[in-house]
């Protein structure tokens, strides 16, 4: 006589965030600047401001955009702003940074302003493998944003989870 097997995992009340459901869509892409600097390391003001303005900035509609410089060059602040303005009206976001900075920025922003309030009083399980490049920090981010209303808070899979926090 063999016993049923129940799946505990499937008649749990657990919630599972997966952060992939609210990844932002878009395409990102770099902006290394060295590439408008003489030698790579000066900024010629006039010439970058040429630059600039002759640039297709069509080609960075609707992606996400992070500025930097591969070089160890001094860049002045009004250059990224210079180039943030020339994107405005194609990117749907630019900062300054590598592209897990972008990342960072854009789960912080959407974190920010995410409404939790169907989580409330729940065990909640914040899924932890990803297809995508989810940073760290909108982990950290999501667990400070659950941790008021939630009954409890674990991370990974409902199969393997390690608890984090339980409400008292």
């Amino acid at each position: 006589m063999s016993e049923e097997i129940i799946n505990r995992v499937a008649n749990s009340k657990l919630v599972t965030f997966d952060l992939e459901e609210i990844y932002p869509k878009g395409e990102r892409v770099s902006f290394d600047i060295s590439q408008w600097l003489m030698e790579g390391i000066v900024l010629r003001e006039s010439e970058f401001r040429e630059k600039a303005k002759q640039n297709d900035w069509s080609q960075y509609q609707e992606k996400f955009v992070a500025l930097f410089c591969s070089t160890d060059a001094i860049v002045p602040g009004w250059a990224y702003l210079l180039l943030s303005l020339h994107l405005a009206p194609f990117a749907k976001k630019v900062t300054v940074g590598s592209l897990e900075e972008l990342e960072s920025i854009l789960f912080a922003e959407l974190l920010q302003n995410l409404d939790v309030s169907e989580f409330e009083d729940k065990a909640i399980i914040i899924k932890g493998c990803a297809h995508r490049p989810i940073p760290q920090n909108a982990y950290v981010l999501l667990a400070q944003k659950l941790q008021p209303i939630a009954k409890s808070i674990m991370y990974g899979e409902a199969c393997s989870s390690v608890p984090l926090f339980k409400k008292k």
